[in-house]
C-alpha cells in the first residue's frame, strides 16, 4: 500500500469496516464506478449547450473508461464470490457495509448476507440488518433511511425517457437504481458516445432538480440533494452510536469518484482511514492504496486473523486474571 498521512491506529480498540463493492457478478456483468480523475466540478456535475463542455464531457468519459481484457473480467468475478466469504467472516468480527451506486436490492440478491448493513444508490437508500446488530449501541433502532424519497417519481419519469430516447443507440442499456438512474455505454461504439450523452442531456434539460454525474462507462442521473458516500458514512457512524467514540477505527475501501466523499470524511475526522483501489496512482484523499479487488481480500483475511489473534489474546489474559484472583481468594 502506498501511505500518506495517516492516524495512529495503535490506541484504537475497536474497528469499524466498510467495504465498497467493487467486483461485477457474474457474466453479463453491470458495470463498474470510475477511478478518481481530473475532471472539472462543472464537467463532472452538470452539462450544458457550451461546445468546449460538451467536448470536455466526451473526453472524461474516454478518459475515465478504461477497456478491460475479458481475461481480467473473468478474474474478477472469481475473485468476487471468494470476497463474499471474506466478507462473511469479517462482519463476524466487525460492524460491515456496503456502499453501492447500484439498487440496494440488487446489492442484496447477489451479496446476500443479512447481518450486513446496505447502502444503495450511492448511500440514498439505507439499511441495516433486519434483526438489528450485535454491534450497535444500546438504545440504537433498525436502520432504514433513504433521504431522496421525494424523488422517486421523477427517477422512474427520467428512466422510461431515457430508455425510449437511447433504443436506437445499439448497445446502450439504461438501469433504474432506484434513486439515481444509469445510463451503461460499456458495449457502444465510442463514436456514439456523443450522440448518446446529447440525448441524456436532452432529457435532463426539463428536471432541473436532477444533476449528471459521470462513473467509468456509465453516465448517472441522481437529485440535487447534500447528501453522498461520505454523509453515508457518517449517518452509519452515527445509527452505530460510534459518532463521537474515539476508540472506533472506521476503514472505507473504494475505487469510484465517489468514495472521495468517504475517504473526505476519515481524513477530516482524524480517525480511520480510507484506501483506494487503484493500478494507477490519482489524486485522492484516501491514505492508502490498494491495486485490485485479490489484494483487497488479502488485507481483509489480514486483519480477520488479527482480531482472532487479539480475541485469543484477551481471552488468555482475562483466564489468568481469573486464576490469579482465585487463587487470591483462597
Amino acid at each position: 500500500m502506498t501511505k500518506q498521512n495517516l492516524f495512529d491506529a495503535k490506541s484504537c480498540v475497536n474497528s469499524t469496516m466498510f467495504v465498497v463493492e467493487m467486483v461485477s457478478p457474474p457474466p453479463p456483468p453491470p458495470p463498474r464506478g470510475s477511478c478518481i480523475n481530473n475532471i472539472s466540478r462543472k464537467t463532472l456535475v452538470e452539462i450544458n449547450g457550451d461546445p468546449k463542455i460538451m467536448k470536455s464531457w466526451i473526453d472524461s468519459m474516454r478518459a475515465s473508461s478504461p477497456t478491460h481484457h475479458m481475461s481480467t473480467t473473468l478474474y474478477e468475478d472469481k475473485t468476487s464470490w471468494m470476497m463474499r466469504g471474506t466478507v462473511r467472516k469479517l462482519a463476524r468480527y466487525f460492524p460491515t457495509a456496503i456502499v453501492s451506486g447500484r439498487c440496494r436490492d440488487k446489492v442484496y440478491n447477489f451479496v446476500q448476507l443479512s447481518e450486513l448493513y446496505y447502502a444503495g444508490s450511492h448511500g440514498m437508500d439505507i439499511k441495516g440488518p433486519s434483526k438489528g446488530s450485535k454491534y450497535s449501541k444500546k438504545g440504537t433502532q433498525a436502520i432504514l433511511f433513504q433521504p431522496a424519497s421525494k424523488f422517486l417519481p421523477m427517477i422512474i419519469e427520467v428512466y422510461k425517457e431515457l430508455l425510449d430516447k437511447t433504443k436506437s443507440i445499439e448497445g446502450v442499456r439504461v438501469e433504474n437504481n432506484k434513486f439515481c438512474v444509469s445510463v451503461h455505454f460499456r458495449c457502444v461504439d465510442e463514436k456514439k458516445w456523443g450522440e448518446l450523452s446529447q440525448e441524456v442531456r436532452l432529457v435532463l434539460k426539463e428536471y432541473p432538480k436532477l444533476k449528471l454525474c459521470q462513473g467509468r462507462k456509465v453516465l448517472e442521473i441522481r437529485p440535487i440533494i447534500k447528501w453522498d458516500k461520505g454523509k453515508a458514512l457518517q449517518f452509519l457512524l452515527q445509527s452505530l452510536g460510534y459518532a463521537k467514540c474515539n476508540d472506533v477505527f472506521p476503514i472505507y475501501i473504494g475505487d469510484d469518484r465517489t468514495d472521495e466523499d468517504a475517504f473526505k470524511v476519515l481524513r477530516e475526522r482524524r480517525q480511520g482511514l480510507g484506501i483506494l483501489v487503484s493500478k494507477t496512482p490519482k489524486e485522492t484523499h484516501a491514505s492508502y492504496s490498494l491495486q485490485e479487488p485479490s489484494e483487497v481480500m488479502k488485507f481483509l483475511l489480514l486483519l480477520i486473523e488479527w482480531k482472532m489473534l487479539s480475541l485469543r489474546r484477551q481471552s488468555k489474559i482475562q483466564k489468568q486474571l481469573e486464576e490469579i484472583k482465585s487463587s487470591l481468594n483462597y
